[in-house]
């Protein structure tokens, strides 16, 4: 029998493994991988990692520099190496994400962008195959607006709100991860007794909206919906372009023989009698800002996810730091 994972695929919806774990993204055989510097930070902690902090190390020692540039350097190729072991098991593109330190610097994220690629390609990866995450801040658009027109993909993540969805797929952007589940977080944290099941879902509700918006207007970004809680949240957007999810839900799909009927329909979005109004945020940065700052839970969401990917950034540095000097 077909399992759920199948079925869903079967919809049309790309599966992407939410991970940085080799084993677990092998087992389940998906399209693409993405990785962030929480899912990297826990994979160092597995001692079957530590040759690829070794490999880090070394080419960090190597290029030499202070103890600061050394580290930046070791994290940079950790990524890069993650990414590479990744793409070794996957046919599609590995996500590698730019410090969300970064967030609020345009110029910074161009510059750590193209260092990214440059390093993928000196161990023979090809641009083509690596997504470059960067938060979904006006800083962050407007970066990869550029980036894309040099022929580098981005996928923008941390985005929880319309307007955020509007600029990116008017900045010609690859690739969007709205993350479902901290939406979810957010309204059960407001409202703790009320029913978010399935299609009730605000996580859910938030996808849907994109993804027709963009199949009637014409804008070929790709939706992936992310930061899943449960399977339902999974279901309710089977049809979705690409869903990113974590192992544990992969395996709860791969044990499940349930259908997975087809939710979300491109052509259907642009026949649909329902119609959105076409809006511009990406050329008006006092709109955009507006819009951000109006839509309380978006804007809660996308700076406390900068802080947490920044913290353990920092915390992997650390980590990076003390072998350095070992």
């Amino acid at each position: 029998m077909p399992s759920s994972l199948d079925y869903l695929k079967q919809t049309g919806t790309v599966v992407v493994a939410d991970s940085g774990d080799f084993s677990t993204i092998d087992a389940y055989k998906p399209q693409d991988a993405t990785t962030n510097p929480s899912l990297i930070l826990a994979a160092t902690k597995k001692e079957s990692y530590a040759r690829l902090i070794d490999v880090a190390i070394k080419y960090a020692k190597e290029k030499g520099g202070d103890i600061d540039a050394q580290v930046e350097a070791a994290l940079d190729r950790l990524l890069v190496e993650f990414g590479k072991e990744i793409l070794a098991i996957i046919p599609g593109r590995v996500s590698t994400e730019v410090d969300a330190a970064l967030s609020f610097d345009t110029e910074g994220t161009k510059k750590k962008a193209r260092e990214l690629i440059a390093l993928y390609d000196s161990i023979g990866i090809k641009k083509e195959r690596i997504l470059i995450k960067i938060a979904s801040t006006w800083e962050g658009i407007q970066a990869a607006r550029e980036l894309e027109k040099e022929g580098i993909h981005c996928n923008l993540t941390l985005l929880f709100g319309f307007g955020q969805a509007v600029a990116c797929a008017e900045a010609g952007v690859t690739l969007i991860s709205p993350f479902v589940g901290r939406i979810l977080d957010w309204y059960k944290a407001k409202n703790p007794n009320e029913d978010y099941e399935g299609e009730k879902d605000p996580g859910v509700q938030s996808v849907q909206k994109i993804f027709n918006y963009y199949k009637q207007h014409g804008y070929p970004t790709i939706v992936m919906g992310a930061s899943f809680r449960n399977i339902g949240e999974i279901k309710a957007l089977a049809g979705v372009d690409f869903l990113t999810i974590a192992p544990a839900l992969l395996e709860k799909l791969a044990a499940s023989e349930e259908p997975v009927p087809k939710k979300l329909d491109a052509e259907a979005a642009k026949k649909s009698t329902s119609k959105f109004d076409k809006v511009s945020f990406v050329d008006d940065e006092p709109k955009f800002r507006w819009e951000l700052l109006q839509d309380e839970m978006a804007f809660d969401k996308l700076h406390e996810g900068i802080r947490k990917f920044a913290a353990d950034a920092v915390t992997l540095r650390g980590t990076l730091k003390q072998k350095l000097q070992a």
